[in-house]
């Protein structure tokens, strides 16, 4: 496995870390209503939702961070995998952005796997 890749696959874990923290912990803060263009009143009354989203890409950063360290090209590609369906489903029914900020740098962590692979 090329270091490009592993680096990589571990900017994706850390991105979903960081989306852990924001839902689970800052959604109802002043920051995390700021990230997602929330009113209190909204934040408030999402939060419970927010926080199992955040529990969901605890477990996408846990199965990545899995696949580094047995350096499992199979386990990284299925969680990059669901990663990317999460990414695209989000663009599509939430906020397009969100296509660039989880899909896209999966899809750029799948192509440095096939690569390293070749």
């Amino acid at each position: 496995m090329s270091l490009a890749a592993t680096i990589m696959v571990g900017v994706v874990a850390f991105l979903h870390v960081y989306f852990l923290v924001l839902e689970m912990f800052l959604w109802t803060k002043p920051y995390g209503r700021r990230v997602f263009a929330l009113s209190e009143e909204r934040a408030k009354q999402t939060a419970s939702l927010a926080a199992n989203q955040g529990l969901y890409n605890g477990f996408l950063a846990a199965g990545l961070v899995w696949g580094i360290y047995l350096k499992s090209d199979a386990i990284q590609w299925f969680f990059l995998g669901c990663v990317m369906v999460a990414g695209i489903y989000g663009a599509m029914t939430v906020n397009r952005k969100i296509l660039f900020v989880q899909a896209v740098p999966a899809a750029i962590a799948i192509v440095l796997l096939k690569i390293a692979a070749t």
